[in-house]
């Protein structure tokens, strides 16, 4: 149908179309480089606070996210050893076993190494795991 509704217009009319075209797109490009200034600006304001600009917030003391000397999987294997947890159980006993994390979806990346490590875990119901 593209076709048959351009062969209906002239040339005229098409050359007009790509002139409206053209313009609109450069209106967007200065809105776009309007837009890429405030956001330098915004990005230079969050790192003078102290933040890093990917919306996350800078680690108070040394400005770098939280280490750990084992893996997660590794943390879990440990918490899990004979025994079985729901995943949110999991995630606060590896927590409260020294793993720090300030991830605001911490219980996600849990799930996700319990799922993923499957020579490690095993799942024993819905929602459930124990270290094999």
């Amino acid at each position: 149908m593209a076709s048959n509704a351009l062969s209906s217009l002239s040339f005229r009319q098409i050359e007009a179309e790509l002139r409206r075209r053209a313009r609109r797109v450069a209106a967007l490009h200065q809105r776009r480089d309007r837009l890429s200034r405030r956001l330098s600006g915004l990005d230079a304001q969050i790192r003078d606070a102290g933040g890093i600009s990917n919306g996350r917030l800078r680690h108070a003391i040394d400005g770098r996210r939280a280490r750990n000397e084992k893996s997660l999987a590794e943390a879990l294997h440990e918490v899990l050893k004979n025994k079985t947890m729901r995943v949110t159980d999991a995630a606060e006993a590896v927590q409260q076993a020294g793993y720090k994390t300030t991830s605001k979806t911490f219980r996600v990346q849990v799930n996700i190494a319990l799922i993923k490590h499957s020579k490690l875990f095993r799942r024993v119901g819905r929602g459930e795991y124990t270290a094999k």
